[in-house]
């Protein structure tokens, strides 16, 4: 049973130390971050808002579970989700710049993705997540991943992710 627990406890350390790692590079370049969320369902802003300070650069988190609610509140095209999936690149690179430009931040990541265990395709199937974030020059990088296990390890493997990769974008 210890060993189910040791790694969480080590993902969660590392994010932790991601995390901080990014409050630091934010600050000093005087950039504030914004998401959007679908599958992991605000998981990496509570990682984020977990620590201390984090409203000196954190600006805001959108939680857009719904095809409604991508398009209301962060304006991604209704078309666009209808050509694509809600779970594409297309999708997750609207929903960046969505939150990017409704939140005024400098930056922005969004996931979207299929969690399960209910959801997959044989196109997209469950652990199928895309990514895309926005820097603060309106470079636009996104990518689609396939993580195993069940739903709560998809979604924890996508909000370290998300994190990992935006801190490699942001200290470039």
């Amino acid at each position: 049973m210890s060993s189910k627990n040791s790694p969480p406890q080590k993902s969660t350390v590392d994010l932790d130390d991601i995390i901080a790692t990014m409050a630091k590079t934010l600050i000093a370049k005087g950039w504030r971050l914004s998401t959007a969320e679908s599958c992991t369902g605000g998981l990496v802003s509570a990682s984020i808002t977990a620590l201390s300070g984090s409203s000196e650069w954190f600006e805001r988190g959108y939680i857009t579970y719904s095809n409604q609610a991508k398009s209301e509140d962060i304006d991604v095209s209704q078309n666009l989700i209808e050509q694509y999936g809600a779970v594409s690149d297309q999708v997750a690179r609207a929903m960046a710049l969505g939150a990017k430009q409704n939140s005024g931040s400098d930056i922005a990541l969004s996931i979207t993705g299929i969690a399960g265990p209910t959801g997959g395709s044989p196109e997209k199937p469950v652990g199928t997540v895309c990514f895309a974030w926005v820097l603060a020059n309106d470079q636009m990088i996104s990518e689609t991943k396939h993580f195993e296990g069940d739903r709560q390890q998809i979604r924890q493997q996508a909000c370290n992710f998300s994190l990992r990769k935006l801190l490699s974008l942001v200290i470039a």
